[in-house]
């Protein structure tokens, strides 16, 4: 049995040391020490039914990855602690379960990624002790390079001994603080990893519409999930934390935060899940059981339902005829009165578009105003403004619409069969978005085929009260608990995503309006939620105090959000919810085509991490305002500033503060070893790079050379958006020398004068050529 005690011990000692990046003592030692005194303890008392071995990894490696806008990855002496659980006799196949102990700086790094690992501790001590033997070896990765841009992960599933016997894996991340852990990955297809997770989770909590959401790359974000499928052709499950994302990344990380429920939860659910793998006959012949992807879904956190996704088809398909039927028996009626159907079904089909279009247009137009008179993330610390903003200002304007329509359009008609002929329209807009998402082959397509089936069945129960007049109240009642299962779930649902997205329009770049994606979502929701209570404005007598209520709540909700109220930030000890700036003291140096020095300057670089940038500490700090705003240099790559990241997209609002040059203790040494010219009409450079644990490179070459090969990743260049190449590089506590080279290609005649620049920091190298050789190229390096 997990016990969450011990759990907490791991936890505490594990965060008390502080931040941990790769590089420094705190990571590299003090953390893996600590691992590996509780995991010898814990081999002490394991039962003489299993077997332990541990292994201390330092790999040396390259990768290219396609996460924001695609740059590669070069590593050195980064630090695994991997430990393997096995029955005595051995074991050829293995399950892995992966948690990460590094952590990004100024953060104790509590829910990412302690807590994971604090938990696989106590998994490995449950299981050890166990004196039932394991038919599978369970191995427990500590990767200490995940926030490098999951550096460890590749370095083991590429390089470990241990790896190739690996059948699946489960990933434990954090998105927020504690909470229920989601399954928001699975696969790559294998159903038997969602069946396993099914029958063997005490909490389930899981939906195949957070995977589609997280794979469409629409969050900024990525897991150790993507190195094992991607590198490893490993199946596996990949859950996170996900309440509480303001804190995500911040000193607020601490274990008080995360609640004794959530590791108790989250510590049943993994060692139920391991457990049953590791004894499970599926695990050996894994890739026998790759046959396509699986619908899977929890009903609020009770179970979950699963299924094969070609089942889904079929059901999404069978659902679709039964609706045809339905609307097919309403057209098959004597030609006028059929032809008559046709033509209301198609105005009350515009009607129904042309309110979704004008609440879009209404919406949208609120959410630029607020966005321009920078009042944006009003609701960011209080959530029901966004939907007294916006919620009311798109239900007001649904039923404006449809009032009008039926006050002046509709005049003295059947209030019956306006109800039903606007029903029908909900049905049938459905049943097609049914038939699109599935041809999309998108799992997600379940949650039309509930709104397209319960409300159908609903219809035909309550047809014939429906019919009779002074039986409203009756058909109200029917109708209403029919409706309540899909509306439940899709309230339980759009609550997930709320809880999960919010938190990340506060880390999501200067570039993105977060109000006008929120209202967006907020408009989406309400749309779907009104779709089969659109009738009941033909059916009731008035609608006029509802209209009232939310233009009242909507007037008075703006006038206070543009007036400053709600301040979108909280300080608040217990509930937290800061603004994320980012500060980077920095020198830059640029340097010409032969070395000279052109140009050099030290200041704080300064990033907003949000859309609102620095504009609510400007009036506190005069120094920081428009006129030290940043210039890109065009003719530098990411326009010579030192970006740990290609975010330089996401980030375009930047200042600049003039400050005193620094000193780094361990500075960037960037040399050219070799030139030489190759015998297929290229020229391969082959550098030398020493500096600290964390460097950035990037390069563009000239306009007419093409940077045709490196050394680096699979050999292929891997350009990010803007067409600029982009290396993150880290190293251990100690490294030899990175060495490495590229191969240019001269594609056209061109020649000019043009100096090269480097970005903070270092020192860099440019040469210029003409013809067939080299022409110039450009580098910066820079160091964190």
């Amino acid at each position: 049995m997990f016990q969450f005690i011990s759990c907490r011990e791991y936890l505490e000692n594990i965060t008390a040391v502080g931040p941990r990046t790769v590089g420094s003592p705190e990571n590299e030692i003090l953390t893996v020490n600590y691992l590996l005194e509780q995991i010898k303890a814990i081999e002490s008392k394991s039962s003489d039914a299993h077997k332990i071995s541990v292994d201390i990894q330092r790999p040396t490696g390259s990768f290219s990855i396609d996460f924001l806008g695609g740059f590669t990855s070069y590593y050195a002496n980064i630090t695994n602690v991997v430990v393997k659980l096995e029955p005595r006799s051995g074991a050829k196949h293995a399950v892995l379960s992966n948690c990460h102990f590094d952590s990004v700086p100024n953060t104790p790094g509590a829910s990412d990624d302690a807590v994971s690992c604090s938990v696989m501790l106590e998994i490995l001590n449950t299981l050890s002790k166990s004196s039932d033997p394991l038919q599978h070896a369970v191995i427990f990765l500590f990767n200490g390079a995940e926030e490098n841009i999951l550096q460890a992960s590749h370095g083991f599933i590429t390089q470990h001994r241990w790896a190739k016997s690996i059948r699946a894996f489960i990933n434990l991340e954090a998105a927020g603080v504690g909470g229920k852990e989601l399954v928001f990955q699975t696969g790559p297809e294998n159903p038997w990893l969602v069946q396993a997770y099914v029958f063997a989770a005490k909490h389930p909590f899981a939906s195949v519409v957070a995977q589609e959401v997280f794979q469409s790359g629409i969050i900024p974000a990525d897991t150790d999930f993507r190195i094992y499928r991607d590198f490893g052709n490993i199946p596996g499950i990949d859950l996170a934390f996900i309440e509480n994302g303001y804190i995500y990344h911040t000193k607020y990380d601490t274990p008080d935060r995360i609640l004794t429920d959530s590791i108790q939860r989250a510590g049943d659910n993994i060692l139920g899940m391991l457990k049953y793998l590791a004894t499970s006959d599926k695990l050996a012949k894994s890739f026998d059981y790759r046959h396509g992807n699986v619908v899977f879904f929890d009903v609020f956190g009770l179970f979950v339902l699963a299924y094969p996704a070609r089942v889904g088809t079929i059901m999404n398909y069978i659902i679709t005829a039964v609706t045809v039927l339905y609307l097919g028996k309403k057209i098959l009626q004597p030609r006028n009165r059929a032809i008559n159907y046709m033509k209301e079904l198609s105005v009350a089909f515009s009607f129904t578009l042309l309110s979704w279009f004008s609440t879009l247009v209404t919406v949208l137009i609120v959410a630029v105003f607020i966005s321009l008179i920078g009042r944006s993330l009003s609701w960011y610390n209080h959530f029901y403004v966004s939907i007294f903003l916006y919620g009311t200002a798109a239900a007001a304007k649904l039923i404006l619409v449809h009032t009008l329509a039926k006050k002046f359009y509709y005049k003295n008609r059947n209030e019956q069969f306006l109800g039903e002929m606007f029903f029908d329209v909900s049905l049938l807009v459905w049943s097609i978005a049914l038939v699109l998402i599935t041809q999309l082959g998108l799992c997600s397509a379940f949650i039309c085929a509930m709104w397209v089936a319960f409300p159908l069945l609903t219809k035909l129960l309550t047809y014939r009260e429906f019919k009779q007049k002074g039986a409203t109240i009756r058909f109200v009642i029917i109708y209403m608990l029919g409706m309540f299962i899909p509306y439940l779930y899709i309230m339980y649902l759009t609550w997930t995503i709320f809880e999960l997205f919010i938190p990340i329009m506060g880390r999501s770049g200067t570039e993105i309006p977060p109000d006008i994606v929120l209202a967006a979502f907020i408009l989406s929701s309400t749309v779907i939620l009104s779709s089969y209570f659109l009738n009941f404005i033909y059916l009731a007598k008035s609608t006029k105090k509802t209209l009232i209520t939310l233009t009242t709540v909507f007037g008075v909700t703006l006038i206070l959000v543009c007036s400053g109220v709600f301040f979108p930030y909280s300080s608040d000890s217990a509930n937290p919810k800061p603004k994320r700036v980012f500060l980077q003291h920095v020198s830059r140096r640029f340097y010409g085509l032969h070395g000279n020095l052109v140009k050099s300057d030290s200041g704080i670089w300064i990033n907003g991490l949000d859309y609102a940038g620095i504009s609510h500490i400007t009036p506190h700090i005069p120094e920081l305002n428009d006129t030290i705003k940043t210039n890109c240099e065009d003719k530098a790559p990411l326009c010579g500033f030192p970006w740990i990241l290609p975010v330089h997209f996401l980030l375009r609002k930047n200042w600049y503060l003039p400050a005193a040059e620094i000193s780094p203790t361990n500075p960037v040494h960037f040399k050219l070893l070799a030139k030489e010219q190759m015998p297929w009409d290229s020229t391969k450079l082959t550098f030398e790079v020493s500096g600290p644990s964390h460097m950035s490179l990037y390069i563009r070459p000239h306009e007419g050379s093409t940077l045709s090969s490196w050394s680096l990743g699979d050999g292929t260049p891997v350009a990010n958006i803007g067409g600029d190449y982009f290396v993150f590089y880290a190293h251990g506590l100690q490294a030899v020398a990175w060495r490495f080279w590229i191969e240019l290609k001269v594609v056209q005649t061109f020649s000019t004068d043009w100096a090269s620049t480097t970005g903070a920091q270092k020192g860099s190298w440019g040469r210029k050529k003409r013809k067939k050789d080299l022409n110039t190229l450009l580098i910066c390096a820079s160091s964190h």
